[in-house]
């Protein structure tokens, strides 16, 4: 499925549509009323037998959950924090957290509904992210964590740009509301990648 990378501003609240072979995504602050919506989506997207439909799912090194509505809020509530809903003919297919951090943006959270990857959703909102974060923000670089054995998920990450620092923080063992982990030898390493100014 082809992409056009052309962005057209809609409205002055900053909504931006990105023309796909389907139908074009809309990008939007969620707010309270998505929580749910998206909570289920992050889900479907990394946990349990339906995430298996997409390339995403880390159903095989963790169980239990990868959020709560509580955690999508408090990304919702933040003053630094923004979580992009993005939706297609009116239905939220995707999200990412974007925060800012000083000279940088975090970005995190990211799910596509697992019928939809594979075809090129994720380039698309990412580039879109990115573009936001640099105008937004005044950012220079983008930062995320990744689970260190998702050697497939970091590939995609590295043709995005983003290069592994080989700087690893621990994952956090015994605390259920980031999962059950089915193996002991999980961390988070942290990508990053370099902006072009605003």
């Amino acid at each position: 499925m082809a992409f056009c990378t052309a962005l057209s501003r809609t409205s002055t609240k900053g909504t931006t549509l990105m023309e796909t072979a389907a139908a074009p995504l809309t990008f939007r602050d969620a707010t309270e009323a998505d929580v749910d919506t998206l909570v289920a989506l992050i889900e479907s997207a990394y946990r349990g037998d339906a995430s298996r439909a997409g390339w995403t799912t880390e159903a095989d090194i963790l169980g239990g959950q990868r959020t709560d509505p509580e955690g999508v809020r408090a990304v919702i509530q933040s003053p630094d924090s923004r979580l992009l809903a993005v939706e297609r003919d009116g239905r939220v297919v995707a999200c990412c957290q974007l925060e800012h951090r000083g000279a940088y943006a975090y970005f995190g959270m990211f799910a596509v509904a697992p019928a939809l990857q594979g075809a090129g959703l994720g380039k698309v909102i990412i580039a879109e992210a990115e573009r936001r974060v640099r105008e937004i923000w005044g950012v220079t670089e983008m930062h995320m964590t990744v689970i260190s054995v998702r050697e497939e998920l970091i590939a995609w990450y590295e043709r995005r740009g983003y290069r592994r620092t080989g700087r690893m923080s621990p994952f956090p063992y015994g605390d259920e509301r980031f999962g059950l982990p089915l193996r002991d030898d999980l961390r988070f390493e942290l990508l990053v990648k370099e902006l072009a100014r605003p």
